[in-house]
C-alpha cells in the first residue's frame, strides 16, 4: 500500500506543490450528535481509563473506531447547545456571547423568544466578516463546503458558503435540517409538484441523485469526495468542511442499516437514529479511503466533531437518558445538552512526515482537559500558516499541546453557554464551567430551577448532575456566578429582556 501511495504521488494526480508542508484539514462535523451516540467510549473510569456504557453498545461506528485508533479523543469538549451557535464559532473562534449568534437560526423569522434579545444576531454571518474559510482562501488553500450549512437566514448573505470564503458550495443553505434524506423523494425537493415532509427544507445542488435509491448521507460523501480529487489534481491544499446533516431529525431511516437494528427492542425513532449514525460513519471510512487512494492521507488531518449534544429519540432534555451517564440532550444546560466527540487523527499515521513531526498525535490516545468548538479556528490557522487580521477578537485557544496527549497549563478550563431565548428545552439560561465546577443561571425560575435562579455542579464527583450545590456552597456559587458575569461583559453578550421587551434582565449575585 505504501508504494501505492508512491506511485500515486508520482504521477499526474499529484501535483508537485503537495510537497509543501502546508496539511489538508477535513473538519467533519455531525448534526445533532453526542458524546454517546456511537460505538466509541469517550468517558473514563477514575483511572482515565475508556468506560463503555449500554448505548456504546447500541450503535455501530467501526470507522470512528479506527479514527479514534489513530489519534486521540476528547472527553470533555464542549460545543453551543444548539446548531447555529456552534456553527458560527468554528468560522470565527469566538465565543456565541460574543458573534451574539446565540441561538438555532431560523431561516425566515427572528425566533428570539418571547423574552428573547431582539437585537440578537439571527441574520448570521457576513460577507464582509473574518472567517476561517476566507483566511485559508487567502493563504492559498481550496476551500470546500458539502453539506448543512445554516450560517445565515434565507435572505442574508451567511446562507450562501461562498459568501463567507468557500470556493466551492454543496448542498449548503439557510435550512438546518433535510426535508428528506431519501433521494426518491427528491431530499425534500417537490416530487411530482408537491414538496417534502419539511417544506423549506429542499437540500439543494444534488439534482443528479434525485428519483433514485441514493441515501443523502451517502450522495453527500461522494460529492465530497469528488471536490477532494478536483483540489488534488489542481495541486491545491484544501480544507474540506464536510457538515452531514445527519443525524439530524427528520428520522427517516436508512435501509443499508436497518437490519442492525430491527431486533433492538427501541422504538422505531430510535433504530431510525441509529441507522443515521452508522450511515455518517459510513461516510467517514469511504473518505478515509479515499483519501488513501489519493496518496495524501498522511498529510490530512481530520478534527471530528459534533455540533451540539445528542438529540436522540432515547428519553428527554432534563432527564439521564440519550446521554447516560450523563443528563440531558440538545438545547438543555446539562453536559448532555454542550458535551460532544471530538477526535483528531492524522488520516494516516506517518511520524516520518513534515508535518506528523510538527503535530504528533498519540494513537488512541483519550484528552479529558476541557476544549470547545471555538478553539479550532486558532488551532486550524496555526497548522495552516494562516492567521486572523488584528482586531478579530478570538476566544478559542490552540490545541497543539492537548492534540499532542500532553496537559497545557497555559490554557483556561472555563466554558460559557449563553441561552437568552426561548422556546427550547431549556429557557432563558446562561451556563458556565471553571474546571470541575459548573454554574447554571436561570433568568426566570422555572420548573427545572424551581423557585432558584441557580444550579452548581461539581462534575468530578457527580458528573449526572444530580446533586445541586448552590444552598450547600454559597461562597463557590458566589465565585462561580462572579465568574460568569465577568465573561458575559467581556463578550458584550446580549440578555433577556424584561416584560416591556426593552429593559435586560442581567443575572445578580445570590
Amino acid at each position: 500500500m505504501k508504494f501505492l501511495r508512491h506511485v500515486l504521488a508520482s504521477c499526474c494526480l499529484l501535483a508537485p506543490s503537495f510537497a509543501a508542508l502546508r496539511p489538508n484539514i477535513v473538519i467533519f462535523l455531525v448534526d445533532d450528535m453526542g458524546i454517546m451516540d456511537t460505538s466509541v467510549p469517550f468517558l473514563t473510569d477514575a483511572e482515565g481509563r475508556p468506560e463503555r456504557y449500554p448505548l456504546n453498545d447500541f450503535y455501530r461506528t467501526p470507522n470512528m473506531e479506527r479514527l479514534a485508533a489513530r489519534g486521540i479523543r476528547f472527553n470533555n469538549f464542549c460545543a453551543m447547545s444548539v446548531c447555529s451557535p456552534t456553527r458560527a464559532s468554528i468560522m470565527t473562534g469566538q465565543n456565541a456571547a460574543r458573534h451574539l449568534t446565540t441561538n438555532w437560526i431560523n431561516p425566515d423569522t427572528n425566533n428570539a423568544g418571547p423574552h428573547g434579545p431582539p437585537q440578537w444576531n439571527w441574520r448570521g454571518l457576513t460577507k464582509g466578516g473574518v472567517t476561517l474559510p476566507r483566511l485559508l482562501q487567502t493563504n492559498g488553500y481550496r476551500t470546500i463546503h458539502v453539506g448543512k450549512g445554516h450560517f445565515g437566514s434565507g435572505e442574508s448573505e451567511g446562507a450562501d458558503p461562498r459568501n463567507l470564503g468557500f470556493d466551492v458550495n454543496v448542498a449548503g443553505a439557510a435550512n438546518g435540517a433535510p426535508g428528506s434524506y431519501y433521494g426518491r423523494q427528491n431530499f425534500g425537493n417537490p416530487v411530482n409538484g408537491k414538496a417534502g415532509r419539511i417544506p423549506g427544507n429542499a437540500v439543494p445542488g444534488l439534482e443528479k441523485y434525485h428519483g433514485t435509491d441514493t441515501f443523502l448521507s451517502e450522495a453527500l460523501t461522494l460529492e465530497a469526495n469528488a471536490r477532494v480529487g478536483d483540489a488534488v489534481k489542481a495541486g491545491k491544499p484544501f480544507v474540506l468542511y464536510f457538515a452531514h446533516y445527519a443525524v439530524h431529525r427528520p428520522f427517516n431511516s436508512d435501509p443499508r442499516f436497518a437490519a442492525h437494528y430491527r431486533d433492538s427492542g427501541k422504538s422505531p425513532d430510535a433504530q431510525a437514529f441509529a441507522t443515521l449514525v452508522e450511515g455518517m460513519d459510513k461516510s467517514l471510512g469511504d473518505l478515509l479511503d479515499h483519501l488513501d487512494r489519493l496518496g495524501i492521507a498522511e498529510n490530512t488531518l481530520i478534527l471530528f466533531l459534533g455540533d451540539n449534544g445528542s438529540d436522540s429519540p432515547i428519553g428527554d432534555a432534563h432527564h439521564i437518558a440519550s446521554a447516560a451517564p450523563l443528563r440531558g440532550k440538545k438545547g438543555s444546560h446539562y453536559e448532555g445538552g454542550v458535551r460532544v466527540p471530538f477526535i483528531a487523527a492524522w488520516a494516516r499515521a506517518d511520524a516520518n512526515t513534515a508535518n506528523q513531526k510538527r503535530l504528533p498525535i498519540p494513537a488512541g490516545a483519550i484528552q479529558r482537559q476541557l476544549a470547545s468548538v471555538e478553539d479550532l479556528f486558532p488551532t486550524v490557522l496555526a497548522l495552516t500558516g494562516a492567521a486572523a487580521p488584528p482586531g478579530h477578537l478570538v476566544d478559542g485557544a490552540r490545541l497543539d499541546t492537548l492534540l499532542s496527549g500532553k496537559s497545557d497549563s497555559t490554557r483556561r478550563d472555563t466554558f460559557l453557554m449563553h441561552y437568552p431565548h426561548s422556546p427550547h428545552r431549556s429557557d432563558y439560561w446562561t451556563s458556565y464551567r471553571d474546571g470541575d465546577w459548573k454554574v447554571i443561571y436561570h433568568y426566570f425560575p422555572s420548573k427545572v430551577s424551581g423557585d432558584s435562579h441557580y444550579q452548581l455542579f461539581q462534575l468530578a464527583q457527580d458528573p449526572s448532575e444530580s446533586n445541586n450545590l448552590a444552598a450547600n456552597e454559597p461562597a463557590k456559587l458566589r465565585q462561580m456566578m462572579a465568574a460568569l458575569r465577568a465573561k458575559l461583559a467581556e463578550h458584550g453578550a446580549l440578555f433577556p429582556v424584561a416584560d416591556d421587551h426593552v429593559t435586560p434582565v442581567k443575572p445578580q449575585l445570590p
